[in-house]
């Protein structure tokens, strides 16, 4: 899909039915755990058929990692818009280009009905209708909104919701479990990655975790600061970052880039860590399972022993944010917002056939949409080695994974943090020896202190 020289115009991917004969043969890895969910059926009956809902219904989202999912939401979308007389047009483009894609909608005041976020936008909280009522929709059928979903999309300042978290991914620690058996390790803590990664180096097979201005270096190094007790801003979203546990735990990534990294992370790009691990040359990383699905539909030799962990433990404990928390707004300029409305509360609602479809990449941001008892045996079905190994993910996204912001909410102060990528920044010039952790931190800070100053002036925060 490509967007065209109107950014707010999009050529619409039109499937036919042979494109989906084809994509289906991708789609087919996700009938070996899918159990008896039915391909295209809705969560219970349909509470608004036989309610006219005349017009059309566009929809704009990333193009998801497995073209499985793609295939499942596609025919998903176009059920629902039968069912309630809907034309429903959904757009596919690379989640690089959306930003890009909702910021020239919002100039434009004119665009899609629903836009799929791949993180929270809470700065466009002024140009999205208020979302409770289908929170208190979904709610109705499967009961209460996720802490992380809630707090993603939650601003308590203003009492609004800028959008529904449908679902989001969590992101695992991903080990090559033959390298660090042969040294006596695992990674279950930071100072046991740190103690084994000098001698994983010497060997050829370094750690990675990128220090630069992608999503992934965002993440991973916000996760490796709540290991240590380090945090962006407290439970009132007042900002905490300048504290002796940031100091801590940035002088300790340096040194493990020092002795365990290659200089390469600070220039790595949305893919690179996949890179990583998928050359044969990578021995630790952290991202989503995108990475382990694809070593195993290459049928790379160290397929199975790509194992899947929880964030290694610090001082504070174990502690991770989604790679990814997919938010769907309805913007106030939607030109069918009633529609709109019901098609993701509905969505919401039936995401355990979200989650079969995205081969376990995707997890319900309302927990009651696939409860424990439905979502281990979907896991534990998956026949890759070791066996089991996918059912780690139920427990790092039950116990493990906390909204980005947290123990505050989502909210722009933070975004607009992620989107200029300070935290990697903060990270990488001590990394690089040009200052030290307390100046690098200190800096930081000043930088984040006028940001929650602007936002809070804003009536934001």
């Amino acid at each position: 899909m490509k967007v065209a020289a109107d950014p707010t115009t999009v050529f619409h991917e039109r499937l036919t039915r042979s494109d989906l004969i084809r994509r289906a043969g991708v789609a087919a890895a996700t009938a070996a755990f899918a159990g008896a969910v039915p391909p295209y059926a809705f969560a219970g009956p349909l509470r608004y058929t036989g309610q006219s809902q005349a017009g059309k219904l566009s929809i704009v989202q990333w193009n998801h990692v497995f073209d499985s999912y793609d295939v499942w939401f596609d025919r998903w979308a176009t059920a629902w818009g039968e069912s309630n007389e809907v034309e429903v047009e959904v757009d596919h483009v690379d989640y690089t280009r959306l930003p890009a894609l909702a910021a020239a909608e919002v100039k434009a005041q004119r665009g899609h009905d629903i836009f799929g976020f791949m993180s929270p936008p809470a700065i466009y909280e002024d140009q999205v209708i208020d979302h409770r009522d289908i929170v208190s929709r979904v709610e109705g059928q499967v009961g209460v909104y996720g802490t992380l979903g809630r707090s993603s999309t939650y601003n308590p300042r203003t009492g609004r919701y800028f959008g529904v978290s449908d679902g989001y991914v969590p992101d695992p620690t991903i080990w090559r479990h033959d390298l660090w058996s042969s040294v006596g390790e695992s990674p279950t803590t930071w100072d046991r990655v740190r103690k084994a990664a000098p001698t994983l180096k010497g060997l050829g097979h370094p750690i990675g975790i990128g220090q630069s201005n992608e999503l992934d270096s965002n993440l991973a190094l916000l996760a490796f600061l709540m290991c240590f007790g380090s945090f962006v801003q407290d439970e009132s979203n007042t900002l905490t970052i300048r504290s002796k546990q940031t100091v801590e735990a940035v002088r300790f990534m340096a040194d493990l880039f020092r002795t365990g990294e290659e200089p390469e992370i600070l220039a790595w790009g949305p893919t690179s860590n996949n890179t990583h691990i998928l050359s044969g040359t990578g021995s630790l990383t952290m991202n989503a399972i995108s990475l382990t699905r694809r070593a195993e539909a290459m049928g790379l030799p160290f397929a199975n022993d790509l194992w899947l962990w929880p964030v290694p433990k610090g001082p504070a404990g174990r502690l991770s944010h989604p790679q990814h928390t997919h938010v769907y707004s309805i913007w106030n300029f939607a030109k069918n917002r009633e529609a709109a409305e019901r098609f993701i509360a509905d969505l919401c609602a039936g995401y355990e056939q979200a989650t079969v479809a995205s081969q376990l990449f995707n997890y319900p941001s309302f927990p009651g949409a696939l409860p424990p008892e439905r979502l281990y045996p979907i896991a534990d079905a998956d026949t890759h080695l070791p066996r089991g190994k996918y059912r780690i993910l139920t427990t790092t996204a039950s116990r493990h994974t906390r909204n980005v912001g947290y123990p505050g909410t989502m909210n722009p102060a933070v975004q607009e943090t992620l989107d200029r990528f300070l935290i990697p920044q903060m990270f990488a010039q001590v990394s690089r020896g040009n200052v030290s952790a307390e100046e690098s931190v200190r800096a930081t800070a000043y930088e984040m202190k006028r940001i929650w100053r602007k936002w809070r002036a804003a009536g934001k925060l």
